[in-house]
């Protein structure tokens, strides 16, 4: 007995917490002269769990983790499990989690700004697409140092990418002539109170087109967030991970980005649809 209690002492002497660490524990008070089944008796640990062998990481999984990481960098271990899933592999969210941060996967996060009270103004969610769009301007500089204004827009219903243009400049003019271009048009535009928005040109051609023209409060980007939350994407997911050399990279980038936008990035808001998987389902 006193020699079971000494073993103890030694033992104990050193913080025993975690499963590993009660292993070891058991491994040193058998080696202190313990049975075995004392020594995990008086750790209290399972000989279950002591004889517990982990099972092999699934190394096709854990290359294809790794692949859906690099391939879409700003995706949490959310999305790549949604990923697995819809390819067939049968995994469980815990199992992905655990493999991503032991891969170092873990993106970093912004810490969080404090949220504004929504406005009474911004507009509820439409019925169906091509109802409500907004559009703003991002703004990038080239290789070259020509200066480039994104304009960019968004269905609210749908989320899908519906304008993505790089001009050096955008006047009202060149403004219209563009959206004269596209094959369709919404029934209202959310806005802010740029001057292209504003200008007379731009009134005109919306009231000819029958589209309404609502603009948010000046210093309220929250009432278009859907517009402000592409544009962050649009920042994080293509132009900070390249540098463009004049405006024809920007362009060819920009298409790119946009049709992954519209029919690979899946979003938690449509229930982890792809924008246009959304739009086909919704009819």
């Amino acid at each position: 007995m006193a020699l079971e209690i000494q073993a103890i002492k030694n033992v104990f002497g050193k913080k025993v917490l975690s499963r590993s660490t009660k292993e070891r524990a058991v491994d040193l008070l058998v080696e202190e002269g313990l049975s075995l089944n004392r020594s995990l008796d008086v750790v209290l640990l399972p000989k279950s769990s002591y004889y517990y062998q982990p099972k092999a990481i699934d190394e096709e999984t854990m290359n294809e983790i790794r692949r859906l990481a690099f391939r879409w960098k700003r995706e949490g271990y959310r999305r790549i499990y949604r990923r697995l899933r819809r390819s067939g592999r049968t995994i469980n969210h815990k199992k992905v989690y655990r493999l991503y941060c032991l891969e170092g996967l873990k993106i970093r996060t912004k810490p969080k700004r404090k949220k504004r009270n929504a406005s009474s103004q911004q507009l509820p969610l439409p019925k169906n697409s091509n109802e409500v769009w907004s559009m703003d301007f991002v703004f990038e500089r080239t290789i070259d140092g020509r200066k480039q204004r994104i304009l960019t827009g968004i269905d609210h219903l749908t989320r899908e990418n519906t304008i993505l243009q790089a001009e050096f400049t955008f006047s009202s003019e060149k403004l219209i002539r563009y959206l004269n271009t596209l094959e369709r048009l919404p029934r209202a535009f959310v806005l802010d109170n740029g001057t292209e928005f504003t200008s007379k040109d731009f009134q005109k051609w919306a009231e000819d087109k029958g589209i309404e023209i609502h603009f948010i409060e000046k210093g309220k980007p929250t009432q278009n967030a859907f517009i402000e939350s592409f544009n962050g994407k649009l920042r994080d997911e293509c132009l900070n991970l390249h540098y463009f050399k004049n405006q024809r990279e920007l362009t060819d980038a920009l298409r790119i980005f946009q049709k992954e936008y519209n029919d690979e990035r899946l979003h938690s808001s449509l229930n982890y649809l792809t924008p246009s998987e959304f739009k086909r389902s919704y009819g």
